[in-house]
């Protein structure tokens, strides 16, 4: 007689509330994943133009090596920096002094261990085995600084969390689902650097590792770019474990 609205019009206002939470929420993560990746993009092109003022006769084809080691430097310092504001704040235990320590060490492992593996991988697939040792062996570095160092920067050493979110339906937030296409774009983007290598054209970056690092870099980028987009296109769609 009091007029209060029944028991299935409360829940679906508060199915509601949360569904709209939920909806704000993505959307600033949208934002904040976009300036993120706008960030790592402009270290890249920082990299390209930084150091031609204190090194002389810099340039990314001429100076391919020094080039690779200034950009794997740049855009790990930047996804440090960054992954450590956005991420959310540790418990005090894992905040400890001991438990950093140990982490950055497993994280520095993993990242050799990263670029070791790539390495292999890359001579098994034809790359000189002896000749150009450093060559490929740098590539395997920023290769590792595209795919591993995000992965450690936002998931830490845990193979567990890397195989949930690069399995079919693991993901839980918009960030693991722009580290799915930026992981996955460096790597087309580094194979099909590998396709104009052997054409008779004679061109500077045809010699190795050089199309490939520049297709990994490409391809690094496009992914920055297209995942924000690619999110916000389907936020609708998509749906999280943890929201």
């Amino acid at each position: 007689g009091f007029g209060f609205p029944p028991p299935q019009a409360c829940a679906c206002v508060r199915v509601r509330a949360r569904a709209t939470q939920g909806n704000t929420m993505k959307d600033t993560d949208i934002k904040r994943l976009l300036y993120t990746h706008l960030l790592c993009i402009f270290s890249i092109i920082l990299s390209i133009f930084i150091p031609s003022f204190f090194l002389e006769n810099f340039s990314v084809l001429e100076t391919h090596l020094t080039w690779l080691c200034i950009c794997s430097v740049f855009v790990t310092t930047v996804n440090l920096v960054v992954y450590l504001v956005v991420k959310r704040s540790a418990s005090s235990k894992r905040s400890s002094l001991t438990y950093k320590v140990t982490r950055f060490l497993k994280c520095c492992i993993y990242f050799l261990m990263s670029c070791f593996f790539f390495h292999i991988i890359f001579v098994l697939y034809g790359a000189p085995l002896i000749e150009l040792v450093l060559e490929t062996f740098l590539f395997a570095v920023i290769l590792s600084t595209f795919t591993t160092v995000p992965c450690l920067c936002l998931l830490g050493p845990n193979i567990k969390a890397w195989l949930r979110v690069f399995s079919r339906h693991g993901v839980t937030s918009v960030w693991e689902n722009s580290l799915q296409i930026t992981t996955i774009s460096s790597f087309v983007g580094s194979w099909l650097g590998a396709f104009p290598i052997p054409l008779d054209w004679e061109r500077p970056w045809q010699v190795w590792p050089i199309s490939c690092t520049l297709g990994a870099t490409f391809g690094y980028m496009a992914g920055l770019i297209i995942s924000p987009l690619w999110i916000y296109w389907n936020r609708k769609q998509l749906t999280y474990k943890n929201n």
